[in-house]
């Protein structure tokens, strides 16, 4: 299936530093720094940089798939701060089609690692939403997209 979302998550630079990342969705860009998904040191982290924001994107895919069923809303991180959190909040009112909104949160990134932030994503109640930041496309697709970037991670290496 064609790739065709306009939402892509990369790593500009391949050595872990200060906005080696880059959200894109729609007209919206936002640099990011890898530093927290680099120090995760939980064993459910991979090594390398590249293995780990691979993990990232696998526990995106498994949350997307659980949209199938019914519908719903799941939050994706994507950027951590020692302050904030940004995420992806995916809404699917038919189990089809997804909006897809960057935002803020006020969770930490040193509360939780990374490589497993499920309970945190259950945990985002203050979600503020970027303007301008929002696609809409259906999960097939989505679900496409994420999985074309972590293979993408994947290749990045250490």
């Amino acid at each position: 299936m064609p790739v065709d979302v306009p939402l892509h998550f990369e790593r500009v630079r391949t050595k872990g530093s200060h906005a080696d990342l880059r959200l894109r969705i729609g007209c919206y860009e936002h640099r990011c720094d890898s530093y927290y998904v680099e120090l995760d040191d939980s064993p459910t982290a991979p090594g390398g940089l590249g293995l780990r924001l691979s993990r990232l994107l696998k526990q995106w895919s498994s949350q997307i798939a659980g949209l199938d069923g019914g519908g719903g809303t799941v939050y994706l991180p994507y950027d951590f701060s020692d302050q904030c959190t940004a995420w992806l909040r995916v809404a699917s009112a038919d189990a089809e089609t997804a909006e897809v909104q960057a935002g803020w949160s006020s969770i930490e990134a040193w509360r939780f690692y990374p490589s497993d932030y499920l309970s945190t994503a259950r945990a985002v109640t203050d979600f503020a939403p970027i303007t301008g930041a929002r696609v809409e496309c259906s999960l097939v697709a989505l679900a496409a997209r994420v999985h074309a970037d972590r293979l993408a991670f994947e290749a990045t290496g250490p």
